[in-house]
């Protein structure tokens, strides 16, 4: 019957698991429309690949994937804005001050 075999053809990759240039637009876009802008690099996981998280000096924050922790650093680079690691450093206060006024009044955002 074959329910449990394993193809012998690769599968395809499944395009949402990698930045696309849409992805690098809306960062791009992000780090031009906001004050102070900071890059952190998130790890690969189970689930998604390795993304960036931008967090503006208010704590405005956007997240998408990106080509590995070098792509992030690059696009950083290329951008001219400080870069961390997630891992390291840890989110800074003022994003999960963000997050707090926005649970609190959503309908300001």
């Amino acid at each position: 019957m074959g329910l449990f075999r394993r193809s012998k053809r690769p599968r395809a990759a499944d395009p949402d698991r990698t930045a696309n240039r849409a992805d690098l637009e809306h960062l791009e876009n992000f780090v031009r429309t906001r004050k102070g802008v900071e890059a952190y690099i998130e790890p690969r996981t189970t689930v998604t690949e390795t993304t960036v998280i931008l967090i503006a000096d208010d704590g405005e924050w956007t997240r998408r994937r990106i080509d590995g922790p070098d792509g992030a650093r690059r696009f950083a680079f290329r951008l001219s804005i400080p870069i961390y690691d997630v891992a390291l450093m840890g989110y800074p206060q003022r994003m999960r001050d963000y997050n707090e006024r926005r649970k609190r009044r959503p309908d300001q955002y």
